[in-house]
């Protein structure tokens, strides 16, 4: 799968050495002038662009009558349709409402509360779009039955996504004949477990440049047992030491070996 790291302004052109493609936050494109050139940039040698509509971060998808126009300007390779956190009616309202952009494909972020609601809105969604993304952290995740089996929520994310995607495989919901998308992740680990799924695509995630930037060592492929809380959007014109550069690029190198089994 391709494979994206958000990072600080600072070290921006060397993570885009040792990823795949470039994943930009719309929110951020308003704010910082600098951001956005770098995406400009990006466009102009040919990177593949994802841009996302900035609900991870904003907690409410941007706007779409402000999105539009960013999209229209960049013209990236895919964009997410605006979405609403764990709302699969609403989601599938703005998927079906939504005028694709010319010259650009479109990911369908699938939400909802339950299995039921996520399987309805992905059969819903799906053939809307050109690509499918899943979020790391629907809070069905968290089963309160294994609380004392598993240390943290992220462990619980991390499995959790793995068994809601083997069991829309299983239930035959899945069309493997389209691009899919992860979004995030809980535990870096989780990846290993879908070398062998050729439609998952991409992924993105800012977890190994968050975690250099904490202290946190990946484990080789083990990967990590906790996840530092901060958001990388957050840290955007941090600026960092050489070790914690040196820090950040091994974390990839361990991710990267992780998603390739």
């Amino acid at each position: 799968m391709k494979i994206a790291h958000e990072a600080p302004l600072c070290i921006f052109n060397r993570v885009q050495e040792v990823t795949d493609y470039d994943y930009a936050l719309v929110h951020l494109f308003e704010e910082n002038e600098e951001y956005w050139d770098k995406f400009v940039r990006a466009k102009e040698i040919g990177r593949e662009i994802i841009l996302d509509n900035s609900i991870f971060e904003l907690g409410e998808a941007f706007e779409a009558d402000k999105f539009y126009p960013w999209i229209e300007k960049l013209l990236p390779s895919y964009y997410v349709i605006p979405d609403a956190l764990e709302n699969a009616e609403k989601t599938v309202t703005n998927a079906k409402s939504w005028q694709p952009v010319l010259g650009c494909k479109s990911i369908g972020v699938i939400q909802g509360k339950t299995y039921e609601e996520i399987k309805w809105c992905y059969q819903e969604v799906e053939p809307l779009v050109d690509k499918v993304g899943f979020s790391f952290d629907y809070s069905f995740f968290i089963d309160t039955e294994l609380n004392g089996f598993l240390p943290t929520k992220y462990h619980h994310y991390m499995y959790g996504r793995d068994a809601l995607i083997h069991r829309l495989l299983t239930d035959n919901i899945i069309n493997t004949g389209k691009p899919h998308h992860l979004l995030g992740c809980g535990l870096p680990q989780e990846f290993d477990s879908y070398t062998e799924y050729e439609w998952i695509d991409s992924v993105d995630t800012s977890n190994p440049v968050v975690a250099a930037i904490k202290g946190m060592r990946y484990n080789g492929r083990n990967g990590l047992e906790d996840k530092p809380s901060q958001k990388l959007h957050t840290m955007i014109d941090s600026k960092l030491s050489s070790y914690e550069l040196q820090l950040v690029l091994y974390n990839i190198e361990c991710f990267r070996a992780i998603c390739n089994g």
